[in-house]
């Protein structure tokens, strides 16, 4: 599953909405310039499967600084990309600083998610790099969620294709499909999903990324296919398409069953990251 050594930690960040029809051509005129990201290569549409889990607080603030355009803002999340027990979990933060899109990511193990979320301190067998930088990200995601007294809200999934530069990491682009979301308000990271509502369903999602210079091709590729730059936020969206309502309070979402259910769920992973820190 996608990892570090193509992160672009900060850049820069274009979106568009296309026709679905638009995107086959456009993906001839990428493949001049990028290569296909490796995670994609064999699969349908190029395209690997990513799954979200947005953290907001009850008044939603997150959404509400989206939705209105603050200047400074950050959303809270965790990414995974399938639901096997060995892979990862991803706690990042995603921050725009004017313009400029920063993003700080930490791989953990997918048993000390519950741990983590519940603000235990890491130990070095919950992190699967022992860089600084990953630390940091995961101790940024702890206090800006203790801050906002944020929980899990919305578990988001689409198909993402991507192209990336054969040489560095300093150019991206991306296609996104078949977005979805539901409320969900448990911190479990799971891949099925009860009752989902697709977002921008006639539509693909075309993200471009650049860390330094605005590529000339871009600008001709935006020119070539009369693109107009849209505001697609995947969990904002799919908030506003549902209601803000069903997001609010997740305790009052849960019926007792759900409630226990999480709490047996939390107890016994749990109990698994303790035993493998003892090992």
């Amino acid at each position: 599953m996608p990892q570090d050594h193509r992160l672009q930690a900060q850049r820069f960040e274009l979106k568009y909405l296309l026709d679905k029809d638009l995107a086959l051509p456009m993906r001839d005129f990428v493949s001049a310039y990028l290569e296909p990201d490796e995670y994609g290569v064999g699969r349908p549409n190029l395209s690997y499967s990513v799954h979200s889990l947005y953290f907001d607080s009850d008044d939603l603030k997150t959404h509400c600084d989206s939705i209105n355009g603050t200047k400074n803002r950050f959303k809270l999340r965790l990414r995974y990309y399938d639901d096997h027990p060995h892979s990862p979990v991803f706690f990042e933060v995603k921050a725009r600083v004017d313009s400029c899109i920063i993003k700080q990511r930490c791989g953990v193990r997918r048993d000390a998610v519950p741990l983590l979320v519940a603000g235990h301190l890491p130990q070095h067998e919950h992190l699967l790099s022992k860089e600084p930088r990953h630390l940091v990200a995961l101790q940024k995601f702890n206090l800006l969620m203790h801050q906002l007294n944020a929980r899990p809200k919305a578990h988001n999934h689409y198909f993402r294709e991507a192209w990336v530069s054969p040489n560095n990491n300093s150019v991206r682009v991306t296609f996104d499909r078949a977005v979805r979301i539901e409320p969900y308000f448990r911190a479990v990271p799971v891949t099925e999903m009860t009752n989902p509502v697709p977002v921008f369903p006639e539509f693909v999602i075309l993200e471009l990324k650049f860390t330094t210079r605005y590529p000339n091709w871009f600008k001709e590729m935006v020119r070539v296919f009369n693109l107009m730059q849209f505001s697609s936020a995947k969990y904002s969206e799919g908030v506003l398409f549902l209601g803000e309502h069903r997001f609010h309070n997740g305790d009052k979402a849960l019926d007792e069953a759900e409630s226990n259910l999480y709490a047996r769920s939390a107890d016994v992973a749990a109990s698994g990251a303790f035993a493998s820190a003892e090992d």
